[in-house]
């Protein structure tokens, strides 16, 4: 079975996320860094700055990866949980301690049937996380469950450009990019494609904005990033 066949039911695509992350999780830093040409830190921490997080919250990172976000959002003094479905994920994180002694605690958990109460967090961030998810409105829905009454939710992650011409040039370019990178750290250029592949089934900025509000959030708003390559997203309940 191909990979756009693996990834076209929500059944299918949660089989392959889960074993696609896994294998690269000791690789997730570097790729990051190479497929972003070095601005993934530059995006993660206007993530942050537009949080505006402090000693009085309680915040939540999902698909927090090794935990760039989580650990920005604890050095502004925020008591941070970091979750992820992958556990070789949280295991990296837990080795990155910072040396501001920013104290984080993760757990392995899946976005899509969250282990916290009802309005337990005032802030929850995510970076990367919506686009891999089976169902984003499901998703969505548990954000809004976990977060508190005029809580943030906000979420870094590509975009699938409007105009047709604009897209294809970027995906021809990850789907270029990813072949190497693939074959070069793993010995399979079919394990970066899967980003262009979820870009075309991802419905941009502009609809996730809308599924958003549809889901009860009182306002989002997306912020072009690269140009609208990427998009951050910030909503409130």
């Amino acid at each position: 079975m191909n990979l756009r066949s693996e990834i076209a039911t929500p059944v299918g695509k949660r089989r392959y996320v889960r074993r696609l992350f896994s294998t690269i999780a000791d690789r997730y830093d570097l790729i990051t860094v190479l497929l972003s040409y070095g601005q993934d830190r530059r995006w993660k921490r206007r993530v942050v700055e537009l949080a505006g997080a402090g000693p009085d919250t309680r915040a939540l990172d999902l698909a927090c990866g090794t935990g760039d976000i989580a650990f920005a959002v604890a050095d502004r003094g925020a008591r941070v949980v970091g979750l992820d479905v992958t556990h070789r994920m949280v295991q990296l994180a837990r080795l990155k301690a910072p040396v501001s002694g920013a104290a984080v605690r993760f757990v392995t958990g899946d976005m899509m049937a969250l282990p916290f109460r009802d309005e337990e967090f005032d802030l929850v961030t995510t970076g990367y996380g919506i686009r891999n998810v089976p169902d984003i409105t499901g998703a969505i829905a548990e954000m809004r469950r976990v977060l508190k009454p005029g809580g943030t939710l906000l979420s870094l992650d590509f975009n699938r450009p409007l105009n047709p011409l604009v897209r294809g040039v970027y995906l021809t370019y990850l789907t270029a990019v990813g072949s190497t990178l693939g074959f070069v750290l793993h010995r399979d250029p079919d394990t970066y494609r899967y980003i262009p592949e979820s870009i075309r089934r991802y419905p941009g900025a502009v609809e996730v904005n809308a599924m958003i509000r549809r889901e009860g959030f009182s306002s989002s708003e997306h912020l072009p990033v690269l140009g609208g390559l990427m998009a951050i997203h910030h909503a409130k309940k």
